[in-house]
């Protein structure tokens, strides 16, 4: 993986993604070659240029899917950025993109991925692209990193509760999203002008297409099973909260016992047993990991997000209709 150019202060974090428009374009095009029904994920490498507190990503590659077993994710990487190297194309690392199946991508894959290329490259990004929300012509590209606590807690690869509280993190602050802006050349800007003028003259009602329902209740599916997850992952917590308690109450019980015990030996002049033996008999429970649980919460809130946002448009969508609808027909709306 080939470390980025820097033309900043390092310790100021980048502020803004700038996306071109053919990056953007390779990237869509991509997904709907790769994924035949539009489920299958897919993955690639982001190359590009920091300045200042801009990310600039000017060019793109996919990553092929093969087995493990006969491919080098590695060494196609290294090639590809050799190669684009020799003809004086961008080939620095700044990230990775991935497409996702409506907003399903807060996972432990995508923590571990985006550490790797963070621990490497401090400004690399995660790039995600939603291809099912873009069929509803709204596209879909977020770009994400970790927070320096969340690297900090992945390095240590602790995730207790206790840690979690010490380092002040929650599932709202591990992933941190950093707004995308297109760029585009003049001479795109021109050519998307004439093609907008030439269509002008054909007026589509498309914005005002009610048919989100099947988008809403897809979004509602998965999030009633990420709560279900997330109801099964707090039990397993509440699991383990009691067997700790009842552990430490069991032996608070035979160490106060003992104690009363070596006092009336004290008493009459015998040595104490102490309470090594009793120590040694119970021994730790393994702290319980959240990580599962603040991945879950995240991606709930994502979809609640999502969910909130599609509402909104459809229930515009609804008064515009009905402004459009003659008096004697809006009653039935």
């Amino acid at each position: 993986m080939a470390s980025s150019r820097r033309h900043r202060n390092a310790d100021v974090p980048v502020e803004i993604v700038q996306l071109e428009g053919l990056v953007a374009l390779k990237i869509i095009k991509h997904c709907e070659e790769e994924s035949d029904d539009g489920i299958d994920l897919v993955q690639g490498v982001l190359l590009g240029l920091v300045v200042d507190q801009k990310l600039e990503i000017t060019n793109c590659f996919p990553i092929p899917r093969a087995s493990a077993d006969e491919f080098d994710n590695l060494k196609f990487q290294m090639e590809v950025m050799r190669n684009l190297r020799h003809v004086n194309v961008d080939h620095l690392h700044v990230g990775w993109y991935q497409s996702t199946f409506y907003g399903s991508f807060l996972n432990k894959t995508l923590l571990d991925s985006q550490f790797t290329y963070q621990s490497q490259i401090e400004e690399s990004v995660a790039l995600i692209y939603d291809p099912t929300k873009t069929a509803k012509d709204q596209l879909s590209l977020r770009a994400f990193r970790l927070s320096k606590a969340m690297m900090e807690m992945r390095k240590k690869e602790d995730f207790s509760a206790e840690t979690i509280k010490a380092n002040g993190l929650s599932f709202e602050t591990m992933f941190e999203e950093i707004p995308v802006v297109l760029r585009n050349s003049h001479l795109n800007n021109v050519t998307l002008c004439e093609i907008e003028s030439k269509l002008a003259s054909k007026k589509t009602f498309n914005n005002l297409d009610m048919a989100t329902g099947n988008v809403m209740e897809n979004y509602l599916r998965l999030l009633m099973d990420s709560v279900e997850d997330l109801s099964q992952d707090t039990n397993k917590y509440l699991n383990y909260q009691k067997l700790f308690l009842k552990q430490q109450y069991s032996k608070d019980q035979q160490i106060a016992k003992r104690q009363a015990e070596d006092a009336d030996r004290i008493s009459r002049g015998e040595e104490p047993l102490g309470t090594d033996d009793i120590l040694k008999n119970f021994k730790p429970l393994p702290p319980a990991q959240r990580l599962e649980g603040l991945l879950l919460s995240s991606q709930v809130q994502t979809y609640s997000d999502e969910l909130l946002q599609f509402a909104t448009q459809s229930f515009g969508k609804l008064f515009m209709a009905k402004s459009l609808q003659p008096p004697s027909s809006t009653n039935s709306i």
